[in-house]
């Protein structure tokens, strides 16, 4: 559970500057922020690709078909259970708590713990990052959502109060239910049938999307290709 630890970490860090800190950063910062964490993203999204593909050139060719292959049959899955819309609904919900947010509401505390861990629970990175912590130990996609949610936060402090910073403990509680169960229950499961590199090597591809939202490259529809954890490994043992 390092990666959800630090996650929460950089929750209640972005918090507690947000609330010692009432000047937003400036642009040119937040432009340098946003690109290394881009760079960070790009590297340890192709990192856990490379590191899950072995063998022959053909092998290894083989092997990147078949998570292109997920993310195509994943990302359709995704969208007939309309995962992109649930999680946009939640999206919009949060956005409308913060549009109603007043200085003087006695329930602005309230009202930002609510908001702050619908937003940070419902993040598809979240899922994805805890199931990769679980299955293999590799946290650096949770590292990531954990700076994203941490400069969040520290706007949102200004806004809500310290309530933002409890936001924490259900990032914990859900992120780190998903990765013991994935390391205690599926783990062993993929890893007797040789299926955990095809999750890492298509999880790895998805972390890497992530970069092109972080950049403004391409507007990825995240949470419609979690679908892809669950097919790389039923293609991989179909292929064989």
């Amino acid at each position: 559970m390092i990666g959800t630890a630090l996650n929460a970490v950089g929750i209640m860090l972005g918090g507690i500057v947000g609330l010692m800190r009432r000047r937003p950063l400036p642009a040119a910062s937040e432009a340098f922020f946003k690109v290394a964490l881009g760079a960070f993203t790009v590297f340890y999204g192709l990192r856990l690709t490379w590191i899950s593909v072995s063998g022959s050139s053909f092998q290894i060719l083989k092997q990147l078909l078949i998570a292109v292959l997920a993310m195509m049959i994943g990302r359709l899955a995704g969208r007939l259970a309309q995962l992109q819309k649930m999680s946009n609904r939640l999206g919009r919900g949060a956005r409308e708590r913060m549009a109603g947010a007043k200085p003087d509401d006695p329930r602005r505390i309230s009202e930002g713990f609510k908001t702050c861990a619908v937003l940070f629970c419902a993040a598809p990175l979240g899922i994805l990052g805890a199931v990769q912590d679980g299955l293999s130990g590799y946290f650096y996609p949770l590292v990531v959502k954990g700076l994203i949610d941490g400069f969040a936060t520290l706007g949102f402090a200004r806004m809500f109060g310290w309530g933002v910073i409890m936001a924490a403990l259900p990032v914990l509680a859900f992120q780190g239910t998903i990765t013991l169960a994935c390391a205690h229950f599926i783990e062993p499961f993929l890893r007797s049938r040789g299926l955990v590199d095809s999750v890492n090597a298509a999880g790895g591809l998805l972390v890497f999307s992530v970069a092109l939202v972080i950049l403004d490259l391409k507007r990825v529809e995240l949470a419609d290709y979690l679908p892809t954890l669950l097919f790389a490994p039923l293609i991989t043992a179909v292929w064989r």
